[in-house]
């Protein structure tokens, strides 16, 4: 089984922020198999999902972007899932350009907290991962206040978009593989 884990933070206050662009992907994959994240199991809403043939446990952890390793290591546990390759993560990343997909195999925290906390708890860097770009178009002052900030009503619409395109990456990587899906979406 794949934990398909969609970073973010919980709460109406943070559902259009930056930093909820995985949590969004997650919902969309749910809305695609006609299920929602309802269950709350080891600090998470979760929904069991088939995607390309392949069985999956959609997560949103509620534990905050920066312990969001303490759930998903426990959901590892209650499924007896230790395949860290088999869990993938959808993240922002305020590195790339707003709208562009990078996936990866594996690889660093890059800064990102969410992912410090699931590299420390799944005592391995080797998950791979989708990030999604939310760059502004002007330098940063204070990195933490953008990611928290909601998206603007101009980039709602660009937004849907990569969030749809995004969905679609994961659902490639399930049916094919990372690296065919780095090929059709990086």
């Amino acid at each position: 089984m794949w934990l398909i884990v969609g970073l973010g933070n919980p709460g109406e206050q943070y559902e259009w922020t930056r930093h909820n662009a995985g949590f969004m992907v997650v919902d969309e994959l749910a809305r695609r198999a006609g299920q929602t994240l309802r269950v709350k199991e080891c600090q998470a809403f979760t929904a069991r999902v088939v995607i390309a043939n392949q069985s999956a446990l959609l997560v949103k952890p509620q534990t905050f972007m920066n312990l969001s390793g303490v759930a998903v290591s426990q959901l590892q546990t209650k499924y007896e899932q230790g395949e860290a390759e088999r869990v993938f993560v959808v993240t922002d990343d305020f590195v790339l350009p707003f709208g562009k997909l990078r996936i990866r195999p594996e690889g660093s925290a890059g800064g990102h907290n969410g992912l410090k906390s699931l590299i420390a708890k799944l005592n391995t860097p080797k998950f791979p991962r989708l990030r999604l770009g939310i760059a502004p178009e002007h330098p940063l002052k204070n990195a933490a206040d953008f990611v928290l900030a909601e998206f603007s009503r101009a980039e709602r619409e660009p937004l849907k978009e990569m969030v749809e395109r995004a969905a679609d990456a994961v659902e490639a990587v399930l049916a094919e593989g990372v690296a065919h899906a780095m090929n059709r979406f990086n």
